[in-house]
């Protein structure tokens, strides 16, 4: 079937903007302070806080990389398996969430900087501004692939509005205002995905007649992929997750433990209604679409169906992208307010010039993260590049401080610097040696000297 543009899905993509662009003005109205900007003044109730947690995680990574091009690329098999990595690491996180919120602090370098010091804050500090710019990055592109559906402007063109678009609403309110714009995107998601897979089904002909149309290797456990190539997939999510300062600072941010509790029993649940619901859409689309970019196959299902159906599914699938863009674009200006500028160069700043600093850097890194996309090639390529950089170079320290009381600075600063090295020298120079991703060497290799390095260096008397 040839993909064709459907103006008419626009509106429905701009009402959904202006509900966006409206919310963000009103919340931002309600900001007092820097922990507003940050961390919603720790008053996010149980809705909210399930809505924000689902499409924070829920962006580009699934509406264009993720489950979407894993379906479309290797299988339906494989694209459903995307789903464990989040479900486990949902359950982890529940266990450590009080420690979280005792911790208290606006960003996960804070709390490096607690067990293993000031190095170990501005190490983390790099890496995350280094994976999360290449996070709002794709989520960029995926815009610029939602206008390429609506109106046949290049994917290029569209994906400077939706850059434009991100910055705007992650500067004008911070968490304040993205949380309850979150919350209506989650649920607005469910709803139209839950109308679109039955609908895409019968348009694609049915079960038997999606699998006829698509290579017989989709069909099977791995697809096209190796079992160690498919381990190379899994395990960036679920590292990415376990460190995520995004849920780190969302879980701070809830009215308390009680309501985060629950919110994370709603985020397991809407993961399970979500992220399946996703694969099967998409595998449909590879039987409807085989030539189209991987990236593309849930939205361009929109423009096979009813108007109504695929204008809901898009505005849920763009508010997706932004709510996930405007949370990492955030998160990541947060991370050069406090954990560098306020603490290494400005150190008297008041919290009106640290809020202002934030949104400044929420522009600078939305231009960085723009620049950024033009080096890979794939959505899923940048989202497996920045989850590794991330999930190996913070990840098993941040556990450590959970849940091995023996680590020590020299072991947790090792590891960050290792996990990071190993994924860009692996990445870039090397050329991803053997067609694996470097999640299967930068892991291990951050663990194991997060481990040999904490022995080495503890003394007798520690032991």
């Amino acid at each position: 079937m040839e993909l064709t543009n459907n103006p008419a899905l626009l509106w429905f993509v701009g009402a959904y903007g202006v509900v966006m662009i409206a919310m963000g003005i009103y919340f931002s109205k309600k900001i007092a302070s820097s922990e507003d900007f940050i961390l919603a003044g720790k008053g996010l109730g149980t809705i909210v806080l399930t809505g924000t947690l689902l499409a924070t995680w829920t962006g580009s990574g699934s509406i264009s990389g993720g489950e979407t091009s894993m379906a479309f690329s290797y299988g339906i098999i494989p694209a459903l398996l995307m789903m464990l990595p989040t479900l486990v690491g949902i359950g982890i996180l529940y266990l450590i969430a009080p420690k979280i919120r005792q911790f208290g602090k606006y960003t996960v370098s804070g709390i490096l900087e607690d067990k293993y010091g000031t190095t170990a804050r501005m190490i983390a500090s790099i890496i995350i501004i280094l994976a999360f710019v290449g996070i709002v990055s794709y989520q960029m592109t995926g815009l610029g692939f939602i206008l390429n559906l609506t109106t046949g402007m290049s994917v290029e063109v569209g994906t400077i509005i939706g850059a434009i678009l991100i910055i705007f609403l992650a500067t004008i309110g911070g968490l304040r205002s993205v949380a309850p714009t979150d919350a209506l995107s989650a649920f607005l998601a469910i709803a139209a995905l839950f109308i679109t897979l039955p609908t895409i089904f019968i348009i694609a002909g049915g079960w038997d007649e999606i699998t006829a149309n698509v290579p017989a290797d989709h069909l099977t456990a791995t697809g096209t992929l190796s079992n160690v190539q498919l381990l190379g997939f899994l395990l960036p999510s679920l590292f990415l997750l376990l460190g995520d300062q995004n849920m780190y600072q969302r879980l701070a941010s809830s009215s308390g433990d009680k309501s985060s509790k629950k919110a994370q029993i709603g985020w397991l649940i809407g993961m399970l209604l979500i992220s399946p619901s996703i694969s099967f859409i998409s595998f449909a689309s590879r039987s409807l679409f085989p030539d189209i970019d991987p990236g593309m196959a849930l939205m361009a299902t929109t423009v096979v169906m009813p108007t109504v159906v695929g204008g809901i599914l898009l505005a849920a699938a763009t508010a997706f992208i932004v709510t996930t863009g405007n949370s990492y674009l955030l998160s990541a200006a947060t991370n050069v307010t406090y954990d560098i500028v306020g603490k290494f160069i400005k150190k008297d700043a008041t919290d009106k010039q640290l809020l202002k600093m934030t949104k400044l850097f929420i522009i600078l890194l939305g231009l960085l993260a723009y620049l950024l996309i033009a080096y890979f090639p794939t959505v899923l390529e940048v989202q497996m590049y920045a989850y590794t950089v991330y999930g190996a170079g913070l990840t098993p320290a941040i556990l450590a401080v959970f849940f091995w009381k023996r680590v020590n600075a020299a072991g947790g600063v090792a590891s960050m610097v290792a996990g990071v090295i190993t994924t860009l020298i692996w990445e870039i120079p090397l050329g991803k040696p053997f067609d694996l991703n470097s999640v299967i060497i930068a892991l291990p290799v951050a663990v194991i000297v997060l481990v040999i390095v904490t022995f080495m260096t503890t003394s007798t008397t520690e032991k």
